[in-house]
Order: structure tokens, then sequence, then C-alpha cells
């Protein structure tokens, strides 16, 4: 058991330096893609002075994939939109899905009920509101 055990660690191990040097030899080569979202949460008791953000999960196909940024294009007053970005590499990836939750910052927003759509690359969203307080 503890020879398999150490076989499988070697492969594993030599595995990372092929793709390590792989990447170093040819720079490593990564485009940037829009992803999507499963779910937000928005936590309650903003106002006026607060500085708001939404907390925001989706699910990375595979561990190519790594968190970009997130883009919120004001569209009015109380709509926003968000877009999120992943880098991914090409090379070997392991074929799991990678969960990601990230917290993605709005700014100082008016007193009212704001709309909020985080956008999919299919041109689904999905929408919450949230409410800021005076």
């Amino acid at each position: 058991m503890k020879t398999v055990f150490s076989m499988a660690l070697s492969l594993v191990g030599a595995m990372l330096i092929s793709q390590s040097v792989y990447a170093g030899a040819e720079g490593r080569l990564e485009k940037e893609i829009q992803v999507g979202f499963n779910d937000a949460y928005i936590p309650s008791g903003f106002d006026s002075n607060s500085e708001t953000y939404v907390v925001a999960s989706g699910i990375f196909p595979n561990s190519c994939y790594r968190w970009k940024e997130a883009t919120v294009k004001h569209a009015s007053d109380v709509a926003h939109e968000i877009r999120a970005s992943a880098s991914v590499s090409q090379g070997m990836c392991l074929m799991v899905l990678v969960p990601f939750t990230k917290e993605i910052r709005l700014g100082k927003l008016s007193v009212g009920t704001h709309s909020v759509k985080l956008m999919n690359g299919d041109g689904t969203y999905i929408e919450k509101q949230l409410t800021i307080e005076e």
C-alpha cells in the first residue's frame, strides 16, 4: 500500500514539474473569458453612507480557471450589472468542479431599492434587490 501511494505521489510530482517546465518554455498561455454566477447573497442594513457589496458564487468547470475580476456597470441610479471574468490557462487541468465565492463592491448608492443583475456569459442573469436606507 505504501509503495502504491509513493508511486502515485511521484507521478503527480512529475506531472506538476512537466507542466511548470512547459509553462516556462512557452510562456503561460492564458485567455480571459466571462463566467457565470449560480447565486448571490446581498446583506441587509446598508445606508447611503455605506460601501455596498454583493457576495456572488459560481462554479468553474475545471482547475485551469482562476478568478480575474468583476466589473460593475451602473446602468442607471438604481440599476446595476455585474460581469465576472476568469483567466483560463492551457495545460493539464484537474477535471473537477471548482466553486468560487467573491465579494463584489458596488460603492456608495443612493437611498431606495436597487436592482442588481449578475450577468452570465450566455445572456441570462440572476436579479436581486438591494435596499438602501437613509
